[in-house]
């Protein structure tokens, strides 16, 4: 029987083949920071990582991750919905963003009511299908075995699947294989401009 794979360590695997420093990248669901640090580790000391969480405690569990003061002046943390990508990233940043992380459902260790929607994870995916820059990339990593995490797992799957194929390609992995509830992964990477 196959193990569950680390869909997670995935992501970074992905998202470190492409994120160089002095690059721009958005952690989409801050949650405890991990994923805030690892793009900050990625894109120090000149690069920028826009980090977003509509939870005040995640962002303050975030800043509290980061003290080396290096990555703290690369970090900009925002109290907003993911949806407002658009509207709170600078606009010299617009289709120039090098990765995009989503790791959806809900902050471990917190309200487990107070969960990703999507409704809002639509709408920050399109707004990150337009801040990317060519080769950037965006991971989900999607969980359908919680409460509306099925039904959010699914329409993420779709919107991937009417991504113009010329401009995106993407990859499904599946921590278990023939599990519906089990954690997937998307991957959607901007094919690089002639």
């Amino acid at each position: 029987m196959k193990e569950r794979i680390s869909l997670v360590a995935k992501a970074h695997e992905l998202i470190r083949a492409r994120l160089r420093p002095g690059a721009s990248a958005v952690d989409a669901t801050v949650g405890n920071g991990h994923d805030t640090l690892f793009l900050l580790r990625q894109v120090a000391p000149r690069g920028r990582v826009y980090g977003f969480d509509i939870q005040r405690a995640a962002l303050a569990s975030a800043a509290a991750k980061i003290n080396e003061s290096a990555l703290q002046a690369c970090l900009t943390l925002i109290n907003d919905s993911h949806a407002r990508m658009l509207e709170r990233i600078p606009k010299t940043d617009h289709g120039a963003i090098g990765a995009v992380m989503f790791n959806l459902g809900y902050l471990p260790g917190g309200d487990k009511a107070v969960t990703t929607r999507t409704d809002s994870t639509l709408a920050a995916l399109s707004a990150a299908s337009r801040l990317l820059g060519s080769g950037g990339i965006i991971t989900i990593v999607a969980y359908p075995g919680h409460p509306g995490g099925a039904h959010e797992t699914d329409r993420v799957g779709r919107w991937c699947k009417h991504l113009d194929c010329e401009r995106f390609r993407v990859e499904r992995i599946d921590a278990k294989a023939n599990d519906e509830a089990a954690p997937r992964l998307f991957a959607v990477t901007r094919k690089r401009s002639e």
